[in-house]
């Protein structure tokens, strides 16, 4: 039985939600699974991914094979860089704390980086938001400035008559 680590579509229609699952490849893509690992949430920005590292990285020891999507995600969360340190570990390169301190290292710069896309992506937001409301303010007194204008050119025209 081969097993593969995939998604299963949750959610509404236009508005999905997807669970990480391990499953047999036979199965449907929504169908039975072996084990639940975690959810991806793309509607959020950025996209929300809670994942069992301990569980993911047991299913890949076992020899699980990711999907595209999901070795993205995994990387993404660090599950393959933990993966890739625990090999050295096993190769006798670097002991197992210092693979961990390693993984605890790029995994604070690795937040500190997606906190700051997300400050960004607010800012840009705001921003965006900001400059629409000023344009049209601009644009409103712009067509009073014009009206007014229209109505004191009719006027001198309606006394001189």
């Amino acid at each position: 039985m081969s097993v593969k680590i995939r998604l299963q579509r949750h959610g509404s229609k236009k508005r999905p939600f997807y669970f990480i699952v391990v499953a047999n490849t036979t199965a449907p893509r929504d169908g039975k699974f072996i084990e639940k690992l975690g959810t991806y949430n793309p509607l959020t920005v950025p996209a929300t991914i809670r994942i069992n590292r301990e569980r993911a990285m047991h299913w890949l020891n076992d020899g699980a094979q990711p999907t595209n999507t999901c070795r993205r995600i995994m990387s993404f969360k660090g599950v393959l860089y933990l993966k890739h340190l625990m090999r050295g570990v096993s190769l006798g390169l670097f002991d197992e704390a210092t693979a961990l301190e390693k993984f605890e290292t790029w995994n604070a710069e690795h937040e500190e980086l997606v906190a700051k896309r997300e400050e960004a992506h607010r800012k840009h937001k705001s921003d965006k938001r900001h400059a629409v409301t000023l344009d049209s303010v601009r644009k409103v007194e712009e067509k009073n400035l014009a009206r007014q204008a229209a109505a004191e050119t009719a006027e001198p025209a309606a006394t001189e008559e």
